[in-house]
């Protein structure tokens, strides 16, 4: 997800090695990427409990924009209020590429915030480049931060060499959005839910049953201008065959080419014939299915509150099991927050970073309604998120999630997704055969697998 511009603070002058430059490339993934977010909701207080930390203040980094840095801010509000003896300092910087770059020379540079927040997918890169303090047993055991109050799936592909280093605060699985009208047209409703669609028979029926009915389109997916969503949907369905991409630590490509041109030949052929259309931007898929000209969208959770303010009939699903096998699978990552490396240890600042971290995961409500999983068990499995619709219809995606591959150039908004998302947003687009997309994508991950860590 992509959040907008905001202010940073300098390092303070401190001199930066050519070292520490070329630790912050590599925490940056040298990639960029792009989406969308959005959505605003109440403050939720339920569950923060008065300051245990000695005053003092927090420094917090954030990359959130849109509806989701709305909703941020009022958690940050929310535990103003509920520790008014610690002075919280919040910044917000650019997403992706500038975000990690700025955080990573601050960490070096010894001037890191106290918490920040880092994808799933990036802050792997940033612990090879010790750039994160290890969260250890007993500290997180006093605020209550165990495995057994988190999604298992996502705690669990959090850890490096079995140690903690991040807290996870979501899950943000690529999901099915239906128009219901649409779909009740079509015939492929059970009551108010979507029947589940199995196969890729079943898949291709309920494409053209879709289309049939808006006249326009039966599913959309952003194909140009940007590199993420073409990435999402391809592992999404190359994961259910089993496929992977690297090895090693990214040291290898094991692209499947078998696996991937089936995956993409299906891709292929969805804009081909004119059921999805091969010429639409980001912004372009949001209205077109905002205005019924497709009757499913392809696209992360985080687009829940667009709809729901424009007042499209909608609904929301897991992305479709589209192979049919036990395997299942749709890619996804995750918002942690880590505590950066600091050169000297202060107990009392990591009890205040532990209670701020704390803090979010007890708001956890407010973060849900802008569509993102809740990784923190104590909510998701409340019968207060089970009431949340249709956020609760597809919070299952979340033990499916499959991850970017590790890799130095890995990650969201990375090199890696660039190169993959280019090429495959081409075959969609009816640019590149998709022969031609694998020889490119073999090439160019090729080089940066070969290509040692800038470290």
């Amino acid at each position: 997800m992509r959040g907008e511009p905001g202010s940073v603070r300098s390092a303070g002058g401190v001199a930066i090695s050519r070292r520490s430059v070329l630790r912050g490339a590599v925490a940056a993934g040298l990639g960029a990427g792009a989406a969308s977010l959005a959505g605003c909701s109440v403050p939720v207080l339920s569950g923060l409990t008065a300051s245990r930390e000695e005053p003092g203040t927090v420094e917090y980094w954030n990359l959130f924009g849109g509806g989701d840095g709305v909703r941020m801010q009022q958690m940050l509000d929310g535990y103003r209020q509920a520790h008014p003896a610690v002075t919280l300092s919040a910044t917000t910087l650019a997403w992706g590429n500038p975000y990690y770059t700025k955080l990573s020379l601050a960490t070096v540079g010894d001037k890191p915030p106290d918490v920040a927040v880092a994808h799933l997918t990036r802050m792997r890169t940033m612990v090879a480049g010790g750039l994160l303090r290890e969260l250890r047993p007993d500290d997180l055991q006093r605020f209550g931060l165990t495995r057994d109050k988190f999604n298992p799936k996502t705690w669990d592909a959090g850890l490096v060499d079995g140690k903690v280093y991040a807290i996870p605060l979501d899950t943000h699985p690529f999901v099915m959005f239906y128009n219901t009208d649409v779909c009740r047209k079509a015939g492929l409703m059970d009551g108010d839910k979507l029947r589940p669609i199995t196969g890729e028979a079943a898949f291709a029926d309920a494409m053209h049953k879709a289309k049939a009915v808006t006249g326009g389109y039966g599913g959309v997916v952003a194909v140009i201008n940007e590199s993420a969503t073409p990435w999402r949907i391809f592992q999404s369905l190359y994961a259910q065959l089993g496929g992977q991409v690297l090895a090693d630590g990214g040291r290898r490509v094991v692209l499947d080419d078998a696996k991937a041109d089936r995956v993409l030949a299906l891709l292929a052929g969805l804009t081909r014939d004119g059921t999805f259309p091969r010429t639409v931007d980001y912004q372009g898929s949001i209205a077109m299915f905002a205005n019924g000209q497709a009757g499913f969208l392809f696209q992360g959770e985080w687009e829940i509150t667009t709809f729901q303010t424009a007042k499209t009939p909608f609904s929301m699903a897991p992305f479709p099991n589209v192979y049919g096998g036990a395997s299942y699978a749709c890619q996804a990552d995750s918002h942690t927050l880590v505590l950066p490396r600091k050169p000297a240890a202060d107990a009392a600042q990591l009890d205040r970073s532990l209670g701020f971290v704390r803090s979010m995961l007890d708001q956890s409500k407010t973060w849900a309604e802008g569509g993102h999983v809740p990784a923190w068990l104590p909510f998701r499995d409340s019968d207060e998120y089970k009431q949340m619709t249709p956020q609760s219809d597809y919070a299952a995606a979340a033990d499916a999630a499959v991850y970017d591959p590790d890799g130095w150039y890995s990650g969201s908004g990375s090199g890696f997704e660039i190169v993959t998302g280019s090429a495959i947003g081409s075959v969609l687009s009816g640019q590149l055969a998709p022969g031609s997309a694998l020889r490119q994508i073999h090439t160019k991950l090729g080089d940066l697998a070969a290509t040692a860590p800038p470290i």
